[in-house]
């Protein structure tokens, strides 16, 4: 009796935690997506209002439109390269533990350190990159005041910090292939192509299926780097869909409505999981 009496008491603060921090504000979050509430007003229930919102909300759509297109980009990006550095350092190449360990430092870095990096590094007036680019060529980039340019900033610092970890992962990956099959392959065919495209590719596949589907489910969030790097900016260009939500809740006080933002991204990050995992199911049992 003492011994479950001391078990449960272990597992009080696990258990209060997830209560107080995760099943509390998901169950008021929810409540508030039927009210319109404001800041220093009482609460007023508005039935499916906030939901009908959405329909004619340019900006919400437009945040959306680009954050699906940073997810695209940036997620086939950081696993192609991901996946090519891989297979770079799953050779025998000199020197593969010090330039290992270097290419994993961007991982430790916090998005808010890298956003504030990337001010400095494309900074328009004597930043690293236009000072070499005007030696070299006489010319700058717009990198923080055009809204082309502010995209390729924040795609460029968004790939240079979590490439690393799907290189790491599918590293993993083709580093658990048994040596066997490898040594058959080689008897059968002396193609390096064939080899990676009927046995190494097929194997390593499920490692690539579990990468993409994390970076997904992270990309959906950005944040950080956006807010500390262009603010959105210039104008809403970079105004991504969680940034768009923080916004609407924290700066102007409409926390109905941004609970229903966030209700519609939980929905969307659920709905590709759910496919990414039917997908797995289908192909690997």
């Amino acid at each position: 009796m003492r011994r479950k009496r001391i078990k449960y008491f272990f597992l009080f603060p696990s258990i209060f935690w997830v209560l107080a921090f995760t099943i509390f504000p998901l169950v008021y979050s929810l409540s508030l997506t039927f009210f319109r509430v404001r800041l220093g007003k009482p609460a007023r229930f508005v039935g499916l209002a906030n939901f009908a919102r959405i329909l004619s909300d340019y900006k919400m759509w437009h945040s959306l439109r680009i954050t699906l297109v940073y997810v695209a980009v940036t997620v086939t990006l950081q696993v192609v390269l991901g996946l090519l550095i891989a297979l770079l350092f799953h050779q025998e190449i000199k020197g593969k533990s010090l330039f290992r360990a270097l290419l994993i430092l961007p991982i430790f870095c916090t998005p808010v350190a890298v956003g504030y990096l990337g001010l400095t590094v494309f900074y328009e007036e004597g930043g690293p990159i236009n000072s070499i680019l005007m030696s070299l060529f006489g010319t700058k980039i717009p990198w923080l005041s055009n809204p082309f340019w502010a995209w390729v900033a924040i795609l460029l610092l968004d790939i240079w910090q979590w490439t690393p970890f799907c290189f790491l992962v599918i590293l993993a990956g083709l580093q658990s292939l048994p040596e066997e099959i490898y040594d058959a392959a080689y008897l059968d065919s002396s193609s390096e192509w064939e080899i990676f495209r009927k046995i190494t590719f097929p194997m390593v596949q499920p490692v690539i299926v579990i990468v993409l589907l994390l970076r997904l489910i992270e990309s959906f969030k950005i944040f950080d780097v956006v807010y500390s790097l262009t603010g959105g900016g210039p104008g809403t260009s970079t105004e991504v869909y969680s940034l768009f939500t923080y916004r609407t809740g924290l700066k102007f006080f409409d926390f109905g409505y941004a609970s229903v933002l966030g209700y519609l991204l939980l929905a969307m990050v659920s709905v590709a999981v759910n496919i990414f995992f039917r997908r797995i199911r289908e192909v690997y049992g």
